[in-house]
Order: structure tokens, then sequence, then C-alpha cells
């Protein structure tokens, strides 16, 4: 017998992808959320806690899939204390390109928008995956780049993933890349490899 309350979640979350694919996110409302899945006006919030919580699902959902295979080696690498530093411009590289595959399409255009206007008030993302952590990219950075101290790595990397949500959460209706990918990994690797602060 399947899990009812899973397959609500599942209704709930489409519901609030068609919603979101059709109009701006802040203009929809749980209500219209809960309405579009046909159900109670309380659902969202027994099955997700808040509307935050219902996105986060929402962009797990969606992006893990995409994300995890490319993603696969940074969080790898990061668990092994043995492993040695990796390019730093293919830790931006396995980043830039997924956002670069998302913005091919109408939904994935949907999704970066969603993923800016979650992440971009604090520059972290509020979810639990491993896949969305900052955590596996500051531990190959700090490894590429030793004499760093750790706030610094942490800092250039949120600074880093954010400039990636103003970039493609903005991204033209076409599917265009607002900048050439190849342009933004050097731009990122620069800035990620500048000699310390004295």
């Amino acid at each position: 017998m399947p899990d009812e309350s899973a397959s609500t979640r599942e209704r709930l979350l489409s519901a609030a992808e068609r919603l979101f694919a059709g109009k701006d996110p802040d203009q929809v409302s749980l209500r219209l959320i809960n309405a579009e899945a046909g159900l109670n006006p309380a659902a969202v919030h027994y099955h997700f806690g808040s509307r935050e919580g219902l996105v986060t699902a929402l962009l797990e959902r969606e992006l893990i899939p995409l994300w995890a295979d490319r993603l696969a080696p940074v969080v790898e690498a990061s668990e092994r204390p043995d492993a040695g530093p990796l390019p730093i411009a293919g830790l931006v590289a396995a980043i830039v390109e997924p956002f670069e595959e998302l913005i091919r399409t109408e939904k994935g255009r949907m999704l970066c928008r969603l993923l800016a206007r979650t992440a971009l008030p604090d520059g972290r993302l509020p979810v639990s995956s491993p896949w969305f952590s900052p955590a596996p990219f500051e531990v190959m950075l700090s490894r590429a780049m030793p004499e760093l101290p750790v706030r610094e790595i942490s800092e250039r990397w949120r600074l880093a993933f954010t400039l990636l949500l103003e970039i493609y959460g903005r991204a033209a209706a076409d599917g265009r890349s607002p900048v050439r990918p190849e342009a933004l990994v050097s731009f990122l690797t620069a800035g990620l490899t500048a000699p310390a602060r004295g």
C-alpha cells in the first residue's frame, strides 16, 4: 500500500512546480498551492512546516538528480583526508556546468530563479543535503590553498556561489547564458586563488 503522506507531499510539490513555472514565485501563495493540489488550506504547513520547507523539498527533488553525479567526485574527495587538492578551476567548473545545463530549459530557469531567491539573502542554501553544502568545496579549496585562514576560505566560496546565483538566477528567457561559462570559470578561479591579504 503506497505511503499516503509521501503521495500527498508529491502532489504539493508538483502543484508548486506548475505554479512557479507560470508566474513569479513571490506571487504564488500557499493557499494557491494547496488549492492547485486539491488539498485543504493547511496541507503545506502539515507536510513541510512552512513555505521555505516546501521550496527546499522541491529544489532537492529536482536538483539532486542533476547535481549528484557532477558533484560526487568533489564530495568523495573532501571526505578522504588522504586525498590531495583538486584543481580550483575544476571545482568551479563542477558547480558552473550544472547551472549552464539548467538554464537551457524553461523548468531549469525557474529552478535557478527559485534557488537564487531562496539562497541570496545570506548566501547559504537552507537544505540539508550534502549536494548543496559548501563544505566539500571549502575543504578542497583549503587543501589547495592551505595558507588561507578557514574564515577566508568560507568567505571566498560564499562570494563565488553568490555571484553564480546572481548570474543564473536572472538567466534570459531564451536560455542563453548571461556570460560565457569559460569566462565565468576563469573569473571565479582567479578570485578564489588570489593571494592571501596581508
